[in-house]
């Protein structure tokens, strides 16, 4: 019946089906469900395909998927609304599943970085591993590292992108891999003092490291072969660095060495974003056209509170100023938080929202015991690490939170996408006792590794892998809470 239609009744009217089909575009769901009742001829155009794979695509689902890819575009939008809510849902009850990426006994976690649900660890061993949490298979390969290195000193940085990894060792070298061409890394060069930051473009293949008053680019041509860019000259030591993202062409670095903050292009010199004695930067994050940096005070200019501020990379000027508060902000993210809003963590144990149109909180949540070291958000709910090991989840509309867990170390990453979370908690001692841990003292080893959470709160992507330890036991272990975590398994079938 539908291939017959040529015209459509509108009121006195007859238009054709396709001048008939651009006015229903502009309707919503509840608008077209109303329109469907009106006759048999309107249910059909309502429910068009090219309508529904419309409505689909500007709600930000399947994105990536053509028209002919689904047979019924109304019921795929309806399950992908369903999925959202179920896994709201999940996010606020805690239902899911939790598992730690563990590692071999022996070897004290160094740092970790995520991308995309592959997680990085580097290990005081000098080893350094990978997971795809997308198959929750477990399988840590290791990144081998490069011909005739011997003994490998410990890992100190490490960082993820969809197509590189990367990491800086205790002795100045650095190796990157590509993570489509297998375990050998595909580039290794050499610093001559210790590397205080690392950073690794989020979309592109650009690496930068920070030693001594050194700053380097890394990056290949476009024959793939890799060559240094750009190399400057700090007038002080970095404490933090990095890369802007998507940046046609040669890669653009922001550095903040102490009070000064540098914005640094490959093809011209380093040039001084922000600078202001006795105001030394507490935490940096860069976005494709901004970045935003803490500013510490004291002595002297106690009066002024302690800020962030907003700075625009493209006409490099300072866009706004958040935050009066007392602490010294430890952590700020502003890449990955929603549209002209920016997440702050504090050591006053306090995290900020900031709305950039404004210049002002729109939430401020107080739960942890010592400073805020980690945090992300999306529209509706923030998470953050804290210095005592705290990971809280809070709902940034009621400023409540959901739920928090626990470990022994300092939270270091925390990320987190619709359906899963990783958070890494990494120890401060290296080298417990003055030597490494005795393999064969397993709660030692425990006390002191440090450990990776990977949290699953998609239900249908659930495996017999994933489920809880304290279900997968022979009643021979050590029994735990189970966290609230929904038992994939029932306890009294092992």
């Amino acid at each position: 019946f539908q291939n017959e239609i040529n015209e459509v009744p509108f009121f006195d009217v007859q238009l054709p089906y396709e001048l008939a089909l651009k006015i229903f575009q502009y309707l919503g769901k509840a608008e077209l469900g109303r329109c469907a009742q009106v006759s048999r001829t309107w249910k059909i155009l309502a429910e068009d395909e090219v309508l529904w794979y419309r409505l689909c695509q500007q709600e930000g689902y399947l994105l990536d998927t053509s028209i002919s890819d689904h047979s019924c575009w109304k019921l795929a939008l309806k399950n992908c609304r369903a999925r959202e809510h179920m896994l709201k849902t999940n996010w606020k009850n805690r239902v899911g599943a939790v598992s730690q990426l563990r590692y071999e006994p022996g070897r004290v976690l160094c740092d970790a970085h995520c991308c995309d649900g592959l997680v990085m660890a580097g290990y005081s061993s000098g080893e350094v591993r990978l997971w795809d949490t997308h198959t929750w298979d477990y399988t840590a390969p290791v990144l081998a590292a490069p011909a005739g290195a011997g003994a490998l000193p410990h890992v100190s940085f490490v960082r993820i992108n969809s197509s590189l990894a990367v990491a800086a060792y205790e002795d100045g070298s650095v190796s990157v891999w590509s993570l489509l061409l297998g375990q050998e890394p595909i580039h290794h060069f050499q610093h001559n003092q210790h590397i205080q930051a690392l950073a690794l473009a989020p979309g592109g293949a650009a690496v930068a490291t920070a030693s001594a008053f050194q700053v380097r680019m890394e990056s290949p041509d476009d024959k793939g072969f890799w060559q240094t860019p750009a190399t400057f000259e700090i007038q002080k030591l970095v404490n933090f660095l990095n890369l802007v993202p998507d940046v046609p062409g040669r890669p653009v670095a922001v550095a903040a060495a102490e009070d000064i903050v540098y914005l640094l292009k490959a093809e011209d010199p380093g040039k001084i974003l922000h600078s202001v004695y006795g105001q030394p930067v507490t935490c940096l994050d860069v976005a494709a056209h901004e970045t935003a940096f803490g500013i510490k005070t004291f002595g002297w200019l106690l009066n002024e509170p302690n800020q962030v501020l907003l700075y625009n990379l493209e006409t490099n000027q300072c866009v706004t100023k958040v935050g009066n508060s007392l602490g010294e902000f430890s952590c700020v993210n502003l890449h990955s938080s929603p549209p002209n809003m920016l997440v702050a963590g504090n050591k006053d144990r306090r995290v900020r929202v900031f709305d950039l149109r404004c210049a002002q909180a729109v939430c401020s949540v107080y739960g942890h015991q010592l400073g805020v070291s980690a945090v992300q958000m999306d529209e509706w709910k923030i998470v953050s690490g804290g210095e005592e090991g705290l990971v809280c989840v809070w709902d940034q509309r009621m400023g409540t939170k959901l739920w928090e867990m626990h470990a022994r170390h300092p939270v270091r990453h925390v990320w987190f996408n619709s359906h899963s979370l990783v958070t890494a908690n990494i120890p401060e001692e290296k080298n417990p006792r003055g030597s490494s841990i005795s393999e064969d003292d397993p709660s030692l080893h425990r006390k002191y590794r440090g450990v990776i959470y990977c949290y699953e709160f998609s239900v249908d992507q659930l495996a017999v892998d994933s489920v809880l330890p304290i279900c997968r036991s022979s009643y021979d272990g050590v029994t735990g809470y189970s966290y609230n975590i929904s038992l994939a398994v029932p306890y009294d079938s092992i």
